[in-house]
């Protein structure tokens, strides 16, 4: 059993403008470095270097929000299961690549002096980081590119993850990519769990052929395998916890579309890192950008964010009544 050590404070330079950011550099698992932050008020979040994968995300009260398997890997080539993977240059088969691509299995660096970044959050708890690709890399996927990640604790516990990707290319051509922010939420049990902010959208299903269909006008439950691409969807989604009373809320910009996924018990049996019966306990609702890949031409950047916040439900006459987080702020 690999043992973790314990935090050092991080001394990565910062430029003259750069506020010193609230993080720490330390031993995960296997020995893997990971990034430990701390938000003020209790809040905390772990970002592994490999993959630039968040791990952990926990609320002032110490519980964990985000999913990782008891199964999971940690150890390189394999990706983590669980947590957010990011899914860079490709999602899942789209495309030559590997599945996913392969943002989410090669060691990032910390980015001690990125360029300004224009945010409307106040959140001094972040960490940059940056990957280029390696001579590897531009074998299989010949595109010079900077993809930028910014991962921060707001004051409210939020966890906020934006993305920024440059064309660097000198050669005068663009190219085109797909993304998704492939979140595991926790979960206490999925059948008791339901999705707002998806009814009556248009849908690719996975499990038939990406074949289209249009959702109906319910929340979503789940009582079978999922594994859905939705389409033009809404900037906020809410994912309900009805014994948990907790609802998690995914706002999210540059990306329109919407991955549901649960592997339900077949799948999760053939899954090597990933516990027969933990289907029960995880739901992934992933912010992406799938159906129209995006294209950058060189010197160009696209950027993509998600905030994730967790927040009690409340009942209305014994029913979640989510109207209150998809209509507010």
């Amino acid at each position: 059993m690999s043992s973790e050590k314990g935090p050092t404070p991080s001394s990565a330079p910062l430029g003259p403008l750069s506020p010193r950011p609230h993080f720490e550099v330390c031993k995960g698992v296997n020995g893997l470095d990971k990034i430990v932050l701390r938000e003020p008020r209790g809040s905390s979040a772990e970002v592994y270097l490999y993959g630039a994968h968040v791990t952990s995300w926990k609320n002032d009260h110490g519980e964990e929000l985000l999913f990782v398997s008891s199964k999971a890997v940690f150890k390189p080539p394999k990706a983590i299961r669980g947590g957010i993977p990011i899914c860079f240059p490709q999602f899942s088969n789209l495309g030559s690549l590997e599945q996913h691509g392969f943002a989410r299995n090669r060691f990032w660096t910390i980015d001690s002096d990125p360029p300004p970044f224009p945010t409307t959050t106040s959140s001094k708890t972040f960490v940059d980081l940056i990957l280029k690709p390696s001579e590897e890399d531009s074998k299989i996927w010949s595109h010079s590119f900077e993809f930028r990640l910014r991962v921060a604790l707001g004051p409210g516990g939020d966890l906020m993850l934006t993305s920024r990707i440059r064309n660097t290319s000198t050669d005068g051509k663009p190219f085109l990519f797909t993304f998704a922010y492939h979140t595991y939420f926790s979960v206490s049990d999925i059948s008791e769990v339901r999705v707002e902010g998806l009814e009556t959208l248009d849908y690719l299903d996975n499990l038939q052929n990406r074949e289209r269909f249009t959702e109906q006008g319910d929340a979503i439950t789940f009582e079978s395998e999922v594994d859905k691409i939705y389409l033009s969807t809404p900037t906020k989604i809410a994912i309900l916890d009805h014994e948990k009373k907790r609802t998690f809320v995914i706002r999210k910009d540059g990306l329109p579309d919407a991955v549901v996924w649960n592997p339900w018990d077949k799948k999760a049996k053939a899954m090597v890192d990933f516990g027969d019966e933990e289907y029960k306990h995880m739901l992934c609702v992933e912010a992406a950008a799938i159906e129209k890949p995006i294209t950058l031409k060189p010197g160009e950047e696209w950027r993509g964010r998600q905030e994730l916040s967790a927040v009690p439900s409340s009942y209305c006459s014994g029913q979640l009544d989510p109207q209150k987080v998809l209509q507010g702020s």
